[in-house]
């Protein structure tokens, strides 16, 4: 027989399947379970598509009276695009709920699971309920904030260089590791990169899969002054679409060259790091962008280490040594005095892709005491 926390894993493992998918909605598994025997599973695939808990019902048929539901988060309990899943648990005839975690999101918050057990039927809430809060980072996030998750991703040498006193850049990491990066963006609703990067590098911003075709985000490019050149790859709005956010006095007698191509212009106003972050990122969150890769340079990636925005890193390091002085480090911007305004990260993850490390972070946030 397994256990609560082995069926849980199942129906965590299946909501991870539709990663990028489903935003701005809950990545969530089900896996219905009678006398030892799984006699239904589902996932929410995609937004505006049934949840989970349906498509196990629905595959369970008559099984489900007297089964067990191991679901990763609440079932909901207010009408959206889909009727609310806590009345179909409650008339499916299921002996037992069990809940990895409360969804953060108000219009549930609870709800969900006092129906059900108002219905009589028990409940356990908190089985891997660590795996599904991290699993859905970035939905909490949204619910808690109002904001896109903001990931910051860049690749540097061993001794911390994204490029040389030159710009040069290409390539820091192998081929395994770029590839990763695409997987990465098949991820994300938006990716974002500042103005010296359209000039220097000229990229593109889509995501190119080797073994299939992948999800292309939007282009948010920081540009104040809208010099994005007319003919850079990023105008190019048939293969995806392009949001450039300007400040307020910026010539808007211009702006017509750049709607005509299908570019969105957003017009932020500016703070003492250049464009105010916290203003864009509210503004994006409004359009429906709910996680955002950044790829800026140093520039663009002190600005949001130091107004407090990067929720999660993506580090890639190469296992190389550039040295100089000169060379170009992932966190430009002002200097600081001591190691105590040193932004604290814990480490979460490490792996390797070919010769390349990968690290993934998270702030730390730090009592008084430490």
């Amino acid at each position: 027989m397994k256990t609560d926390e082995q069926y849980m894993q199942l129906a965590l493992d299946l909501a991870a399947s539709a990663k990028g998918k489903t935003n701005p909605n809950p990545l969530v598994g089900a896996v219905l379970v009678k006398d030892g025997v799984i006699v239904g599973s589902g996932l929410h695939r995609k937004a505006g598509e049934p949840h989970a808990e349906v498509h196990a019902f629905n595959m369970a048929g008559d099984h489900a009276k007297g089964a067990t539901l191991y679901v990763t988060l609440e079932p909901c309990s207010h009408f959206g695009k889909t009727p609310p899943c806590a009345n179909l648990v409650k008339e499916s005839g299921v002996a037992r709920v069990v809940v990895a975690t409360q969804d953060p999101n108000p219009n549930v918050a609870g709800r969900g699971i006092a129906l059900i057990r108002e219905a009589g039927i028990t409940v356990d809430v908190g089985i891997l309920e660590k795996e599904s809060l991290k699993l859905n980072e970035r939905f909490i996030h949204n619910m808690l904030t109002s904001r896109p998750f903001v990931v910051s991703k860049f690749a540097m040498t061993l001794d911390g260089k994204l490029a040389t006193h030159t710009g040069h850049s290409q390539w820091i990491t192998g081929s395994e590791a770029r590839q990763h990066v695409h997987e990465l963006r098949n991820e994300m609703d938006a990716i974002l990169v500042g103005v010296g990067t359209v000039l220097a590098d000229n990229p593109s911003l889509t995501t190119r899969l080797d073994n299939r075709q992948g999800k292309n985000p939007i282009r948010i490019i920081l540009d104040s002054q809208l010099r994005t050149p007319l003919d850079a790859h990023v105008m190019n709005t048939e293969e995806a679409q392009t949001i450039i956010a300007v400040s307020k006095n910026v010539d808007l007698h211009r702006l017509s060259d750049y709607e005509e191509k299908g570019v969105k212009i957003l017009i932020i106003s500016k703070d003492e790091r250049g464009l105010n972050l916290t203003e864009l990122l509210t503004e994006l969150y409004k359009m429906g962008i709910t996680d955002l890769l950044v790829e800026g340079g140093g520039i663009v990636n002190a600005s949001f280490l130091r107004a407090a925005l990067i929720d999660k890193y993506f580090v890639y390091i190469a296992p190389k040594v550039l040295g100089g002085k000169n060379s170009v480090t992932p966190f430009a911007g002002a200097n600081v005095e001591t190691m105590d305004a040193a932004e604290r990260l814990y480490f979460d993850d490490v792996s390797k892709f070919g010769d390349d490390l990968l690290i993934i972070a998270y702030p730390k946030k730090v009592t008084p005491n430490e």
